[in-house]
């Protein structure tokens, strides 16, 4: 199961040295707009210590974690939802991704220019969720006229379906953004049209390396602190730069490299993991001296589709799930003990998969 972020931002604010630092040196750079014209991808492991420590006990020969998938999408310019600056085309792209970062400038360099001339962050972050919000209008008035022709039949579905598109639509010519405005429901009916405004979000503020220092000194953070007070939680500072070289690093040099801006990890291992976490995902895991694996799969699933994930095989024959939590195992050193334990449980196909669950799925085709 494929789960992506779609890297976004104007030209020049530092996405493709962001996706660099992520991919070690994938994608194209350029002082110039329009540098990534087809989109780079990514896929990045999701740093788990609990895998390692799994791995260890069961002695497993192969360790796998789980990946999430970045796309370097083109830098956006205003008009792009009119087809500015090849406009359409970098709108599909985005349409593909499960969450949007938005990378926006927060440095100074007059080496680099910035398309605006100046740098404003909240300028940035306003134009690329305008342009966003109207590709969404556009799709949902086109939805809107399809669906008022077909209210006239009386179905009640389809008019319950006109007054939400109707309530988007409204919102949309407002400017807002969608995310977090309806309900599972709700949102199950928005999902067919694939709309950018309703995915989740993370802002990555891309800062020089004097502001991981000290951050208060940075004019620009203070900006976006102060007028993103209630959103605070997804915005993650990062000097792209610095994060480049970083990910050059052998393990023993990128050590010391952090200590030396007082940082326990990587800025880009807090961006994965706030992807994973913005995503609404969980994580399972299934351990043995063959393969200790980690798994994606998103908060509320079931057993029996966790079963399907690893193989249809399983989730066709599936008898039961054998689970027993990650700080159960760790503490009485695997299995043997669980089981002497009585520290196993037993579930059926509705079980819920919980963060850190290790399973054993039981099944007969």
């Amino acid at each position: 199961m494929g789960f992506r972020c779609g890297i976004v931002g104007l030209p020049n604010v530092g996405k493709s040295t962001l996706f660099n630092a992520l991919s070690k040196g994938q994608a194209k750079i350029g002082n110039f707009p329009f540098t990534t014209i087809e989109p780079n991808i990514a896929i990045v492991n999701v740093p788990d210590e609990r895998l390692q420590k799994i791995a260890k006990i069961v002695n497993a020969r192969l360790i796998t974690p789980t990946v999430i998938e970045f796309v370097d999408i083109a830098g956006l310019v205003k008009g792009a939802s009119k087809g500015e600056g090849l406009g359409n085309q970098f709108l599909a792209q985005i349409r593909n991704v499960d969450a949007i970062v938005f990378v926006v400038r927060c440095f100074s360099d007059d080496n680099v220019v910035h398309i605006s001339g100046k740098i404003d962050p909240l300028e940035d972050i306003s134009i690329i969720k305008m342009e966003l919000i109207m590709s969404d209008l556009e799709i949902v008035q086109k939805v809107r006229e399809g669906l008022a022709k077909k209210v006239k039949v009386g179905e009640k579905e389809i008019k319950d379906k006109l007054n939400l598109i109707n309530d988007i639509s409204s919102r949309l010519s407002r400017g807002e953004w969608l995310f977090n405005h309806y309900n599972s429901e709700e949102f199950e009916v928005i999902k067919e049209y694939n709309l950018l405004s309703v995915k989740p979000y993370i802002y990555v503020a891309n800062v020089d390396e004097a502001t991981l220092l000290d951050s208060d000194s940075n004019p620009f953070i203070k900006i976006l602190d102060e007028h993103l007070a209630d959103e605070k939680d997804r915005i993650i500072k990062i000097s792209c730069k610095l994060e480049k070289e970083l990910s050059e690093l052998d393990d023993e040099e990128r050590e010391d490299f952090l200590k030396s801006y007082n940082l326990k990890v990587s800025a880009l291992e807090e961006l994965v993991q706030k992807g994973y976490e913005v995503l609404n995902l969980a994580t399972f895991f299934t351990a043995g001296e063959k393969e200790t694996k980690a798994w994606t799969v998103k908060v509320g699933t079931n057993a029996l589709d966790a079963a399907g994930l690893i193989h249809s095989d399983i989730k066709r024959g599936f008898i039961r799930a054998e689970v027993v939590d990650y700080d159960t195992f760790i503490r009485l050193g695997g299995f043997s003990a669980i089981s002497k334990e009585g520290k196993l449980r037993l579930e059926g196909k509705d079980y819920i998969i919980k963060d850190g669950d290790i399973v054993y799925f039981r099944f007969n085709v």
